[in-house]
């Protein structure tokens, strides 16, 4: 098992760990692909339950990839940003749904428990707001590096397959304004109904992502400086957790929009910093589909959902676990005595 990673420093010792991550074993996927070949079925019947067997088992470094041990890890925060008026919903909202969570009322409870999942809550600077970026940078470099090391610290090693999910009124205008920070395009672009914006309130959220974007324009060159410039408490945490569970060898499925704008640095970074994740589906908040596309990214589920909390990584466990099945279960056909083809 892996030694526990230490928490960055600085944000040298950061970027470090973002720009030098570590590679897939490709002799487990050869291996893999070599078993699937044998299999009692027509090559890539299975379609991408194949590759994603081949996935988990290239970063969990075996040939018999496991999703046994799952855990959904919801990272909660508040933003500053929310003084602009960019949500109808009060920040009250994020402790109060904080406690659902921990109480099982919410809907990744039951996700998580149809999932065969364990569910963990991690609220990130005991949910102290973010600063209003349309003033001053979300965090301050200890700030941000705090959150970063929180979602690290989060992620046990070990584990087979983690999913990553959040929590926190006003942040789909923080991760907007991360996507726009780091993708261009503007507000207009990246700005969705979040939470249940009418048309004049999508206009004004991306008003505000402007503004930020101007204040902060002289360091939109750096895609660590965007997350703290225009980022959050939980978006950095979960940019922590996956770098981590890179580090771990820990397979990693996104979530939405939110999930997928906080890890985005990491592509921007280093190509290929994000191929130990899969993009478990595509959310109906707008500006989703054109993020996974700018990642190359593609969604192993299209249902409509615009919830977080991490629901949608939580309904493509079973995919993983039936790919790995399939791979480390069913018989060969020398096994099997059935006749291959000619």
């Amino acid at each position: 098992m892996p030694p526990r990673l230490s928490s960055p420093q600085n944000m040298a010792a950061l970027r470090a760990l973002c720009i030098t991550p570590p590679p897939a074993d490709m002799a487990a996927g050869h291996a893999i692909a070599h078993h699937d070949a044998s299999l009692t079925k027509p090559p890539g019947s299975l379609g991408r339950l194949e590759e994603l067997a081949r996935w988990a088992g290239q970063w969990q470094r075996t040939a018999w990839p496991r999703a046994e041990r799952v855990e959904i890890i919801v990272f909660a925060g508040n933003h500053g940003v929310t003084a602009q008026g960019v949500t109808p919903w009060p920040t009250d909202v994020t402790r109060q749904m904080v406690e659902n969570f921990r109480n099982g009322g919410a809907a990744i409870n039951q996700i998580a428990r149809v999932s065969g999942a364990q569910l963990r809550v991690v609220a990130v600077e005991e949910l102290r707001p973010t600063a209003d970026f349309t003033y001053a940078p979300a965090m301050d470099e200890p700030a941000f590096l705090r959150a970063v090391a929180c979602g690290m610290a989060a992620v046990r090693p070990g584990t087979d397959l983690l999913c990553l999910g959040e929590m926190g009124i006003g942040n789909t205008t923080t991760a907007a304004a991360v996507c726009a920070g780091l993708f261009g395009g503007g507000g207009g672009a990246w700005a969705g109904r979040g939470t249940g914006l009418d048309d004049a309130g999508v206009r004004h959220k991306a008003q505000v992502i402007d503004r930020a974007l101007a204040r902060h324009a002289a360091h939109l060159h750096d895609p660590l400086a965007v997350m703290r410039h225009l980022g959050g408490h939980e978006l950095a945490a979960m940019l922590g957790a996956a770098i981590a569970a890179r580090h771990y060898n820990i397979p990693v499925l996104l979530d939405g929009f939110i999930c997928t704008a906080a890890v985005a640095a990491l592509e921007v970074l280093h190509a290929g910093g994000l191929d130990h994740t899969r993009l478990a589906h595509c959310s109906a908040e707008s500006g989703h589909g054109r993020l996974a596309t700018a990642l190359g990214l593609s969604p192993l589920l299209e249902l409509g959902l615009r919830l977080g909390e991490g629901s949608g990584a939580g309904l493509a466990i079973p995919l993983v676990r039936a790919a790995t099945a399939c791979l480390c279960g069913m018989a060969t056909f020398a096994q099997a005595e059935v006749s291959g083809r000619k």
